[in-house]
């Protein structure tokens, strides 16, 4: 179980993971020392499982987001794991989660327009191992939301 000051650290790292140390420890009152043992037992312990950017795919050229859910014809766990291997290949997939409902899993596709997807879904989507329907949908709007940090700790209050 993490304590406040850890809860503390975890938000501040999410929102920027390149503060440095002797930041993140006054913002939650500890020597910087102490703050680094902390940073290391929260990476240590999977509560930090790494560091990344947040890249502005629109300002990449990929303009398209697509929600695509997938249906099998089975879920014999030898299929899934077949179908995930093929999915973990397909360039543009960002995710990949096996759902519960009418699909079976739900995948998250950017691209870089229209004529991209298209290719994608005839070179790639249609010939994943298993697959029975294809429902699309595209994301006209994101909406801002909290940061992951944040509705995490939100909840535990």
């Amino acid at each position: 179980m993490i304590d406040r000051i850890d809860g503390a650290i975890l938000k501040l790292l999410a929102s920027d993971a390149r503060a440095p140390v002797s930041q993140i420890a006054a913002r939650v009152g500890l020597s910087q020392s102490a703050c680094t043992r902390r940073i290391q037992a929260l990476e240590s312990s999977g509560h930090v499982s790494g560091y990344g950017a947040r890249l502005g795919h629109r300002r990449l050229g990929f303009r398209i987001t697509a929600l695509v859910d997938i249906t099998l014809g089975t879920q014999v766990e030898e299929d899934l794991a077949k179908f995930e291997r093929a999915v973990a290949e397909i360039d543009g997939v960002v995710e990949c989660a096996l759902v519960s409902g009418r699909q079976d899993y739900r995948l998250k596709i950017l691209a870089r327009d229209l004529d991209d997807y298209e290719r994608l879904h005839r070179e790639h989507l249609g010939r994943l191992p298993g697959v029975v329907t294809i429902n699309s949908s595209f994301v006209l709007r994101s909406v801002p939301t909290r940061g992951e940090a944040d509705a995490l700790f939100a909840a535990s209050r």
